[in-house]
Parts: structure tokens; C-alpha cells; sequence
């Protein structure tokens, strides 16, 4: 595959192509890059594919890209972990509007999905690969960007509301603009349904609540001094079943608090720049069952400063410092547990461009941890463009690292203190090629993982367990995207990923992590200016369990949509989900939603 890979990328370089504008990237380097310069698999979907969707989860969104696999359970707001290329669901690290929001008082730091709801997201951006030298601890399968929207120079505004199936109401609203000094915007977003039975046998429905609000402000007090504040809040109310059995006792109730305030200064012309911000992070989890109530807090408080200096245009160099806080409480059942950790982290990273068409990508981080000392990583890669833009040639090389959570390693009586980082090396090679104005992209990447040191629960430390390094894991394989544009009327999308993820010491294939999945995507506009397209989304079979006992089998679902502009300023839509009522999991024992149909309106100013 890899030779096919290279010898199709080489003939494809000599094509003629009318190059467009360039897309900029921000997850790489956690600045804005072009993408000509980015050596990793990154996917991007931005708002217009959002819109177009429909989609009410991030985590659906996500489904259609490369190389991820996600499970969740029961729907709309169930507890839904995110794989990048095999990797635990645990080594996917996420930010929001730059924010890192991985639960420090999850068991594993796992960001849960359930609640993060397309909303008023405007952008996000799926980086593939080690990635631990511009983010630390969690980015071993890779990161997941969710950006808000920057507002414009006008004042601009968008609202939609739509109703359907199982009582389900989705409504949003969001305003931006700028005034002298000062750029910001606010949104709002409401979902509510009565859902279904969370376990796949069961009747009685599980309702879910969600509202999200997020806020922006720029203050720009000269061309080389800026204050940026950014806040997100997420609040959910689930009714769920006590593992796969019918409950009416059984509640959750989630409070996400997310806050980013920086400062940014640009000295020597704009060839040195400076950002120091502080960032902070709650997750707040309520349960009620029928053993009693209990409940999890989390909390991470960062410091980071980022200096960005570019004395030519051939060369960049950026370092930082980053201080991190990470806190874990737990009350419930007659006890009460707090901990917390710091962790201190510096890092720098090179970009030069030796040769027309050729960057160059190289770093280094060091993390030291309160408990168990340091871990250092590297990081390489390299973009090669002979023909301005229209083929990238990818290769890459990084490290990665996850730190224990405070749970696994304080926990009662399952916790470790003896634990070390999970530790990994990936590599991956691939290209981009544009064809026809970008009427055509295709994008292939090979990848190559190993994890060593990976933390699992071992029955054999003493009466109940508890948590060791005892598993090594390797995951391999392909990943494919399609985007064509044969007229403006039309666009079509396909994303195909082959991943071989498994336990190196048993052979065993790693759980929930399909080893095929393909989505196929088309939208057409009509002469008529109505908008119609689909999407059927195929999954191959997999394991629930790490002894590979218990079969998942795959599954296809499709989705049809459509809408339609009354006047410049106002829309009707509707979408069919699940449109052939197929009946899957994702999660053992846990269900799925059936056909639905929603619909609804669109206005904006």
C-alpha cells in the first residue's frame, strides 16, 4: 500500500492544477500554519459542512472522517468515547476554543462526547498521529479541535429551530460583530427529547436535556496588543438505565465550565510574538441510582505562554512553558476523595523551508509530573509541494505520552502510585492531491502505532485489583478521502479507513474499534435553489470485549436531508436519520436510535 501510495503521488504531482486559496491549519503547531507546511493527516469540517449535515452530535460529525471510531451508550447524550486510529478512547485529546477539556475526573481523562452538541460550533479539526509536543499528556492517538465561530467585521446573526421525533426540539441562536477595539459574539443552544431506552431492551425512554452557551471578546488596544477572553458552558440532564437493564432511578446531571482569558504582543515588526493565557477547565458529575446519589469534580487550571519568533520568512521557531493543575473529587457511598498533581512542561519546535516546496517540522517537549517525574517526547515531520500546493507529499514521525489519571492513581483501593506514563511511537506517510481548481482532492495516509506501558485494570494486585502497566499495543493501517466538485451544484465526499488495532501480548483485537469503515457523502443544489443530499455511514464488525468473546456486528445507516431558501434571509429544512430503521450497537447491550425525521427553520441577518 505504501508503494502504491508514493508511486500514484508521484504521477499525480506532474498534473496541471489551478491552485485555490490556502487552507490554514491551527491544530499542528497550535498556530496558524499553512497547510502546504503541515508534515500530519489533519481533516478539517468546517461550518458549512456542518450546517449542510444537520448533525446534532460532534461525535456523528466526527464518524464521516478518517480513521474514527466512537461508541456510546444508548442515544443522544450517553456516555460516547472518541478513537483516533485505534487508540483508547482515553488517548484522545480535545480542546475547546483552545481550552483542553479531558476529565481529570473521569477514570481515564476521557473526554465524554455525550455532551459536546454541534450547537453554535463553527470549525473543527481532526489531528491524526502522536502529537504530545505542542499539547503533553493525552494526544497519543491524537486531537480533536472544536472552534466556536470568530466574528466578523458586520454584525451578523443566526438562529434555527427544529422539531421532531420522540418530542425532540433543537433550537440555537447566535450574534456576532465588531465595534472600534473590540470583536466578540454570544450563542445559545437548547436541545431537549424524550429519547429512547438506553438499554437495547428495554422500554422505558431515557430523556435528555442540553444547554450550551459560549461568548467571545477581542480587544485589540493597538496592531501589536490584544486581549482575548473566551468562556463555554455546558449543562446536561440524562435519565440512563443501570447498565443494560430498564431503570427509572438512574440520573445523571453534568455542569462543564470551560474559561480561556490571553494576551498576546507582537514585537520586531510582528517577527517575535508573545501569548501568556490562563485556562481553566470544570467538569461537575452528578449520579442518583438506586445504591444512593455520588458524584465526580474535576478540575484543571493551566498557565501557558507561547513565543513565536521568525526572524525570515524560511524559518520559525516556537517554544513555551505550560503549568498545569489537574484536580479529582469524589463523594458518595460514606466516602470522600480529593487529589491533585502538577505537572510543569516545556517544549520548542522548529519550521524552515530549505527548498522552494519543502518544509521542515522538528521538537521537542519535556513534561515533569508531581508524582511519577518526567517524560520527554519528539516529534518530526515534513510537507513536500512541487507544484505549489497541488500535491503534498506527507511524512511523519511523533511521540506521545498520557500521564495516570488522579484516579488510577490515587482511587481507593484500585489506585497505583507506582505507575508510569503510557509511552508512544507513531509514524505515518501519505499525500494530498489537488486536481481541477481543487474540483477534485484526494488524500491517502498509511499510519504506523506503538503503545507501550498502557494502563488496564489487573484482577491479580491484591483482594479486588487494581490498576497496572500491563498491555502493549500496536494499531496499523490506511486511511482514504475522496472530495469532488464535478460543478458547482454538487459536491461528494467518501472517507475510507482500515484500522488494525490490537494487543500485542494476546493477539487480541482491541474493543469497539471496528477494523473497517467507510462514509460516502453527496449534496446537490438544484437549478430551483432547493438542496437535497444524503449520507450512508458503514461500519464493519467488532468486539465489545478485550477477549474478543462478545461479537458487535456491523452495521450501515443512512441519512437524507434537504432544505430550502424561502428568502435570502429565511430557510426551511428537514433531515430522515437511520432512513432503513437499521438496528446496531455500538456498545453491547445498549440501543441505538431507529428511523427519525426532524424538521425546521433557518434565519440569519
Amino acid at each position: 500500500m505504501l508503494k502504491t501510495a508514493i508511486s500514484l503521488a508521484a504521477l499525480l504531482a506532474a498534473t496541471p492544477v489551478l491552485a485555490e486559496d490556502e487552507e490554514i491549519i491551527v491544530t499542528a503547531l497550535g498556530i496558524e500554519q499553512p497547510r502546504d507546511e503541515v508534515g500530519q493527516a489533519v481533516t478539517v469540517i468546517d461550518a458549512d459542512t456542518i450546517r449542510t449535515r444537520q448533525s446534532v452530535s460532534v461525535t456523528d460529525l466526527l464518524a464521516t472522517t478518517p480513521g474514527v471510531r466512537f461508541s456510546r451508550n444508548g442515544g443522544v447524550g450517553g456516555v460516547t468515547g472518541v478513537s483516533l486510529r485505534g487508540a483508547e478512547t482515553t488517548q484522545t485529546l480535545v480542546l475547546i476554543d483552545g481550552v483542553k477539556v479531558n476529565d481529570t475526573s473521569g477514570i481515564g481523562d476521557m473526554y465524554d462526547f455525550g455532551n459536546l452538541l454541534t450547537g453554535n460550533i463553527q470549525r473543527i479539526e481532526i489531528l491524526r498521529g502522536s502529537n504530545s509536543i505542542v499539547y503533553g499528556s493525552q494526544a497519543i492517538g491524537g486531537v480533536v479541535n472544536v472552534m466556536t465561530g470568530t466574528p466578523g467585521e458586520d454584525f451578523a446573526g443566526n438562529a434555527s429551530v427544529d422539531y421532531g421525533y420522540r418530542d425532540t426540539l433543537d433550537a440555537k441562536a447566535d450574534i456576532s460583530g465588531t465595534s472600534g477595539i473590540a470583536s466578540g459574539g454570544v450563542g445559545v443552544a437548547y436541545f431537549r427529547t424524550d429519547g429512547i431506552s438506553a438499554a437495547s431492551n428495554g422500554t422505558e425512554k431515557d430523556g435528555y436535556k442540553n444547554l450550551a452557551a459560549n461568548a467571545k471578546l477581542k480587544l485589540n488596544f493597538t496592531d501589536a496588543l490584544s486581549l482575548d477572553l473566551r468562556g463555554y458552558y455546558i449543562h446536561a440532564d440524562l435519565d440512563t438505565d443501570n447498565g443494560i437493564v430498564d431503570s427509572v432511578a438512574d440520573t445523571s446531571r453534568t455542569d462543564q465550565y470551560i474559561g480561556y482569558a490571553g494576551l498576546n504582543l507582537a514585537l520586531l515588526d510582528g517577527k517575535l510574538t508573545h501569548r501568556a493565557a490562563v485556562t481553566w477547565f470544570r467538569t461537575d458529575r452528578d449520579y442518583t441510582s438506586g445504591f444512593g446519589p455520588f458524584g465526580y469534580s474535576g478540575t484543571n487550571l493551566r498557565f501557558e505562554y507561547e513565543g513565536v519568533y521568525q526572524p525570515v520568512e524560511q524559518a520559525r521557531l516556537i517554544f513555551g512553558y505550560d503549568h498545569e493543575r489537574p484536580d479529582y473529587d469524589f463523594a458518595g457511598f460514606g466516602s470522600v476523595e480529593s487529589h491533585k498533581a502538577d505537572i510543569d512542561s516545556v517544549y520548542a519546535l522548529a519550521v524552515v523551508k530549505p527548498l522552494a516546496g519543502l518544509s521542515l517540522t522538528g521538537g521537542v517537549r519535556h513534561d515533569d509530573h508531581s508524582q511519577f517525574g518526567g517524560a520527554t517526547t519528539f516529534g518530526a515531520n515534513a510537507n513536500y509541494t512541487p507544484n505549489d500546493g497541488a500535491t503534498n507529499l506527507r511524512i511523519s514521525y511523533g511521540e506521545g505520552f498520557k500521564a495516570p489519571s488522579l484516579y488510577q492513581l490515587y482511587g481507593a483501593d484500585v489506585g497505583n502510585t507506582a505507575l508510569l506514563p503510557e509511552r508512544s511511537e507513531s509514524y505515518d506517510v501519505g499525500f494530498d492531491q489537488r486536481l481541477d481548481g481543487d474540483r477534485a482532492i484526494l488524500s491517502v495516509t498509511a499510519f504506523l502505532r506503538d503503545t507501550k506501558n498502557q494502563i488496564n485494570y489487573d484482577y491479580s494486585i491484591g483482594l479486588y485489583g487494581g490498576y497496572n502497566n500491563i498491555d502493549n499495543t500496536r494499531a496499523k493501517g490506511v486511511e482514504a478521502m475522496l472530495t469532488l466538485k464535478p460543478v458547482d451544484a454538487l459536491i461528494f465526499t467518501a472517507a475510507y479507513s482500515y484500522v488494525d488495532a490490537r494487543d500485542r501480548d494476546t493477539g487480541a483485537r482491541l474493543p469497539r474499534r471496528a477494523a473497517n469503515a467507510v462514509s460516502v457523502s453527496a449534496d446537490y443544489v438544484w437549478p430551483f435553489r432547493l438542496s437535497t443530499g444524503a449520507t450512508v455511514t458503514m461500519v464493519g464488525d467488532s468486539f465489545n470485549d478485550s477477549t474478543n468473546a462478545q461479537r458487535l456486528d456491523g452495521y450501515a445507516v443512512a441519512n437524507v436531508r434537504a432544505s430550502f431558501p424561502i428568502t435570502d434571509n429565511l430557510e426551511i429544512y428537514g433531515r430522515v436519520d437511520n432512513l432503513f430503521d437499521e438496528g446496531y450497537a455500538t456498545v453491547y447491550g445498549y440501543g441505538t436510535y431507529g428511523r427519525s425525521a426532524y424538521g425546521g427553520v433557518r434565519v440569519r441577518f
